[in-house]
């Protein structure tokens, strides 16, 4: 399966850069660039791409006003990529507002080639980057943000609905582990772990592993843990 691609950064080198490397994959299509955030969310509207390459800091509307244009509810919008946020620091003020905004993840601009190519079909296939060092910390540096200075998210109001066995999985997803590590950690098949991962972004609905941990730290129900 093809995996359709928009890039949205205001500097043309890099634009070029990253559309170079991505069409050079067998598996990816670039179907558009876009210099700033509008144009991103006009382009993204128009080719309805699988994942959008969002750069954070753009003019005319940045990153996280896009991201939060493209993915808000509408029954006038029936396509809502995935996006992937670009950002120049390992941590950036935008980022903890990105990910209630929807972002499924967060690359720096200046990591290997092999990492954004890797990124965006981990991306596409339903899954978050939580497990880069960068985005683990950028959750829990999320999840210290006093909750009195962040509205609870939707999926946060929805914890109560998940079972016992799930609710062990959330605080694992949310401490960063993947799939094969959940099964480890909990003595199962790592299929069982991903049908239980599924299970619970389907009665948080959210979209993917990144918007559970933000519900999940929302409620209060994990708390960031020192490595």
């Amino acid at each position: 399966m093809t995996i359709s691609v928009v890039i949205a950064d205001d500097q043309a080198m890099v634009r070029a850069g990253f559309a170079a490397l991505l069409a050079a994959q067998d598996d990816i299509e670039v179907l558009g660039q876009a210099a700033n955030g509008e144009e991103a969310v006009r382009i993204s509207r128009q080719t309805r791409p699988d994942v959008v390459l969002m750069d954070i800091r753009m003019p005319v509307r940045d990153g996280l006003a896009a991201t939060r244009l493209l993915l808000e509810p509408s029954p006038a919008v029936a396509h809502h990529p995935r996006v992937l946020m670009l950002t120049t620091f390992d941590v950036d003020d935008y980022v903890y507002d990105a990910l209630r905004a929807g972002a499924s993840g967060f690359l720096l601009k200046d990591a290997p080639p092999a990492d954004l190519v890797s990124a965006v079909r981990v991306i596409a296939s339903g899954e978050a980057l939580l497990a880069p060092t960068v985005t683990r910390r950028l959750i829990e540096q999320f999840a210290q943000t006093p909750r009195s200075n962040r509205s609870s998210s939707p999926g946060a109001l929805r914890l109560g609905e998940l079972t016992e066995r799930e609710r062990e999985v959330l605080t694992l997803v949310a401490r960063g582990k993947s799939n094969s590590e959940i099964a480890g950690d909990l003595f199962i098949a790592e299929q069982t772990a991903k049908t239980h991962v599924s299970k619970i972004l389907g009665k948080l609905q959210v979209r993917d592993r990144v918007q559970a941990v933000v519900a999940a730290y929302d409620a209060g129900f994990v708390t960031p843990v020192s490595d």
